[in-house]
């Protein structure tokens, strides 16, 4: 995993794309992967801050993925996020 936060947080949720995961955890992750890819090259704080926000609100829809592995990255994920959108 990368060093800056707003990498990390991308390839958390990328990688449970490499994973079954169940449907509608899916599509909820994969929207969150797609603000995350965004966020990666903003230098505007407020911007990343905003869209980590945004990540944290997809995510919270995510009770299971139905995998181990993928939940704990998810479980990062939203750490990270949190993390973001505080700054």
């Amino acid at each position: 995993m990368s060093d800056d936060p707003r990498v990390e947080l991308y390839e958390c949720l990328a990688a449970t794309g490499e994973l079954p995961v169940d449907r509608t955890a899916s599509r909820w992750v994969g929207e969150a992967e797609a603000v995350a890819a965004d966020i990666r090259n903003v230098a505007d704080c407020a911007v990343v801050a905003d869209r980590a926000g945004t990540v944290v609100e997809l995510l919270a829809e995510v009770e299971t993925t139905g995998h181990p592995e993928a939940d704990e990255y998810v479980r990062q994920a939203r750490e990270l996020a949190v993390q973001l959108s505080e700054r």
